[in-house]
């Protein structure tokens, strides 16, 4: 009994200090995102807590979501207007990560993402679908709390959908990525040459953005997301790809580079047009370009052990002279002599 009651307590503990670490995270992380709001002090184009809530659930499962809950509601506490607002926008914001975790465990989801069908399942049900409940309830909410005009709700409804989509398709991939990273062996110098070219040049298209680069300069974001995915796959495409939408939040709040000029609601168009042409760009190339290796791995390995099947069943022919043809020669005194 005291066994199984130490164990029961151990396991309390632990999914304790599970739900608190997530809370402090989406909190820690909300904080970070409001730093670039566009519409009423809290709805930002890329939303960091709907990443670490999905992944979460995805690596502890759904015993977590009190902590997702509770994260939620320390943010928007602070941002009003009333406690029964907060309480509901809070309510939408941990819905909406635990119906996308539903909808991503109904298609087999695999974490590692090496599957097409895998990048497809996050970005269309993990993003797109299970974040509509967060934008649909806080966005009315905050209507119906008359903190919100009528002119405005679309829009708003828009940048939130948007920016917790945005959450789930550029923080998860990094987020699953980190845990199954670890230092790679056997790595030629040139390897790591190539990485740091890599994330030198990531480094100046932000910073050309955050200047004064036309908005035709966006696409080149694209050649780098497309490098990452095909030499380094999802550990290098995931974090290009936040990245990159690091940088545009950063130049479409400050409206400077290809967003300066603009209206809000031009800046919100092109700004997540580009984030999502990033992260589908980052996940779906990837997620081919793993896959074909996979198969390429598996074509080879069948094609090795095929060829050690065949060498075991060929006869050797070209051995010593069998038994019955050495005790013949014994028999004729070793060697034939002509008669």
């Amino acid at each position: 009994m005291t066994v199984a009651r130490r164990d029961m307590l151990r396991r309390g503990a632990t999914a304790a200090l599970q739900i608190v670490a997530v809370a402090a995270l989406y909190y820690a992380s909300g904080k970070l995102g409001l730093l670039q709001q566009l519409v009423r002090g809290q709805v930002t184009p890329l939303w960091p807590p709907t990443g670490i809530a999905l992944t979460g659930l995805l690596l502890i499962g759904p015993r977590v979501w009190p902590g997702i809950a509770l994260g939620a509601l320390l943010v928007n506490l602070p941002l009003g207007p009333s406690a029964p607002v907060v309480l509901a926008i809070a309510t939408g914001n941990t819905l909406a990560p635990l119906c996308s975790y539903a909808l991503l465990r109904r298609t087999g989801f695999r974490i590692r993402m090496n599957r097409f069908q895998d990048a497809l399942a996050l970005v269309f049900l993990g993003g797109f679908t299970g974040m509509l409940i967060s934008a649909t309830v806080g966005s009315t909410t905050l209507y119906l709390a008359q903190a919100l005009p009528t002119e405005t709700f679309w829009p708003t409804w828009w940048v939130w959908w948007t920016g917790d989509a945005m959450g789930v398709l550029l923080v998860t991939p990094v987020l699953l990525v980190l845990r199954s990273a670890h230092r790679p062996k056997h790595i030629p110098p040139s390897r790591w040459a190539e990485g740091a070219l890599l994330a030198a040049a990531t480094a100046a298209f932000g910073l050309l953005l955050l200047e004064t680069a036309p908005a035709s300069l966006l696409f080149l974001g694209f050649p780098l997301l497309t490098w990452a995915a095909f030499r380094f796959q999802q550990p290098g495409a995931a974090p290009c790809a936040l990245a990159l939408s690091t940088f545009a939040v950063l130049a479409a709040t400050r409206e400077t580079g290809p967003f300066a000029g603009h209206s809000l609601l031009a800046d919100m168009i092109s700004l997540q047009a580009f984030n999502g042409a990033a992260a589908l760009t980052a996940l779906l190339l990837s997620a081919t370009v793993a896959e074909r290796n996979q198969t390429q791995a598996e074509i080879e390995d069948a094609v090795r052990r095929l060829s050690e099947m065949v060498s075991r069943s060929t006869p050797d022919i070209g051995g010593p002279p069998l038994p019955e043809a050495q005790s013949d020669e014994d028999e004729d005194g070793g060697q034939t002599r002509p008669p």
